[in-house]
């Protein structure tokens, strides 16, 4: 008899790997219940390892899982993997896609009578600090919308999001980590300017970036607010905000976050007509 919890993933690459590990280490499933499959041999062989069920059939995942099959292939493989899921018996899971720019009404379509979830994940996922936002399809329901907040948060933390938001979670989740990596870069070389070695000045950096974001998110407070708590009159760190302010640092990180929302909508199809004109970017 299968078992009504078993989950699936189709691709196991370093995504999906990342979600099921945060997955069976809070418990909320054991090794035995995912099921995985991809072309790639060592992937299967890494799964298979980890005690997963491991397989090259996309039609072997979709008749074993019966709560949620993940769609963790890139977007040029969705429509095969649709493909293979709309050809094998419906089992009642629900179909969560985390391909980039892939809309719901494309998954809709590839899978009629489906209920189908998007979601933006992040690489801190590999950590276990991802940020994913999150849009349900037309027939997913609350017991879904439960499901894959329980499963996104195993990993980090989920916000649900209408789908015409999910190109600005990409732009300041989903490529987010690119900007923070950049950033603890410069603020790194910043010190080796100073005097600091390399190595000192970039553990200071990412630990300060790292305590600065446990701040915002423990406190609640506005970054504004704690800026300021740190910036005296006069002092040293006002002197660097000025610099950062001269040198367009906040310009230049909201048209990072803007640019990149706009190509997440080319790269789902939208014409660069509509993205000015309905969303003036």
């Amino acid at each position: 008899m299968p078992n009504n919890n078993n989950i699936g993933f189709i691709g196991a690459g370093m995504m999906a790997s990342s979600l099921i590990g945060g997955i069976v280490s809070k418990n909320l499933r054991t090794s035995d219940q995912i099921y995985c499959s991809d072309p790639y041999p060592p992937a299967r062989e890494a799964a298979a390892a980890k005690g997963y069920n491991a397989t090259e059939s996309n039609a072997e995942v979709c008749a074993n899982s019966h709560d949620a099959i993940f769609l963790a292939v890139k977007p040029n493989c969705i429509a095969g993997a649709c493909g293979d899921i709309a050809a094998s018996e419906d089992t009642g899971a629900v179909i969560i896609s985390i391909a980039a720019g892939v809309t719901l009404e494309t998954l809709e379509e590839a899978l009629p009578g489906r209920r189908v979830v998007r979601v933006m994940p992040n690489t801190p996922c590999l950590v276990g600090e991802a940020a994913c936002g999150f849009a349900l399809g037309a027939r997913a329901n609350d017991e879904d919308r439960t499901l894959v907040k329980t499963l996104l948060d195993a990993v980090g933390i989920s916000m649900e999001v209408n789908e015409t938001l999910l190109n600005a979670v990409t732009g300041v989740s989903g490529s987010g980590p690119a900007y923070v990596f950049q950033f603890i870069e410069a603020l790194s070389d910043g010190g080796v300017r100073a005097g600091l070695p390399r190595n000192v000045a970039t553990q200071l950096a990412a630990q300060t970036v790292k305590g600065a974001a446990e701040m915002v998110l423990s406190t609640g407070k506005h970054p504004g607010e704690l800026k300021d708590a740190v910036t005296s009159p006069g002092g040293t760190t006002i002197a660097g905000v000025e610099a950062l302010e001269k040198g367009g640092f906040r310009a230049a990180t909201i048209s990072a976050v803007t640019a990149a929302t706009k190509r997440s909508m080319q790269l789902g199809g939208t014409s660069d007509a509509e993205i000015k004109n309905k969303y003036g970017l």
